[in-house]
């Protein structure tokens, strides 16, 4: 049996994850009371091979050996997933401000912003059981779907999917990246009058970049050295790879380069993405 926990700070995205995972055929519960967990794996075991349960704060015992033995009182026929999903404070509190929902621990008359705190800190039970901790700060809602559905197939057809993924360093590192490769240093189109306002996907500046041979240097090195340690890291069990290439503004160079690496990766390679964060408005 399939059991995917899904847990984290309220705001992060459990409700998302959970809509996801029952889209993908998962026997879904929210938020469940952890103790009654092996009860129902049990009671459903026989009508379903895929179990999803989003746990709250509130119900999480208080220890992390608890947790520990409760885990231990699962039917050995079950394989537990834990998804832990956070996001950064300010993030929690634009986001309770938006919705004008009640945190979980508004109840013990908190403010927000301790509530937030709180609850970080009882979840820290679940930190070093989880299988994958996903950092939705910077995600839109179907970006997090999108992500949830990648982990939950590659994880479940045991092949390695690589993303490569274009970004701005002046939006941001992406949190979720393996491999950062800065791609600053290289001729920029974006001084180029004509190719200012195309991006990497452009015809123009996809030939402008390809003339130079710094850049074609620069393409082949981080081919070659991702095609020495990828074998090592399918070896190692892992179920995703994101590779994140970035220029200044995340428009030309980046943009160039994930395509490049990605459409030569599908070449050898099942599950390979591309994804151009700043082109995704």
């Amino acid at each position: 049996m399939d059991l995917i926990i899904v847990s984290g700070r309220s705001g992060s995205g459990k409700s998302v994850a959970l809509h996801v995972l029952e889209d993908l055929g998962y026997y879904c519960v929210d938020n469940i009371p952890v103790n009654l967990l092996p009860s129902l794996v049990r009671s459903v075991s026989d009508n379903y091979d895929k179990i999803a349960v989003s746990i709250d704060v509130r119900n999480l015992p208080k220890e992390e050996q608890e947790f520990s033995d409760l885990l231990g009182y699962l039917p050995e026929f079950s394989q537990p997933t834990l998804f832990y999903l956070d996001s950064d404070e300010q993030t929690l509190i634009k986001r309770f401000s938006e919705t004008r929902r009640l945190h979980p621990l508004s109840m013990q008359n908190l403010p927000l912003d301790l509530a937030i705190r709180e609850e970080k800190k009882l979840l820290d039970v679940l930190i070093t059981h989880a299988n994958f901790i996903i950092d939705t700060s910077e995600l839109s809602v179907h970006q997090l779907a999108e992500t949830i559905r990648e982990k939950v197939l590659g994880k479940k057809d045991k092949q390695l999917l690589i993303t490569f993924e274009s970004f701005g360093f002046k939006h941001g590192i992406p949190k979720n990246a393996d491999y950062v490769f800065d791609a600053r240093f290289l001729p920029n189109p974006h001084w180029e009058p004509e190719l200012k306002p195309l991006t990497g996907l452009d015809q123009p500046v996809k030939d402008y970049l390809a003339s130079q041979g710094i850049v074609q240097k620069f393409t082949w090195q981080i081919q070659t050295f991702m095609q020495t340690w990828l074998p090592h890291l399918e070896r190692n069990n892992r179920s995703y790879l994101t590779i994140a290439i970035g220029c200044t503004g995340g428009q030309h160079r980046s943009v160039y380069l994930a395509q490049t690496l990605g459409e030569r990766f599908m070449d050898t390679h099942p599950n390979v993405k591309i994804r151009h964060r700043e082109q995704e408005g």
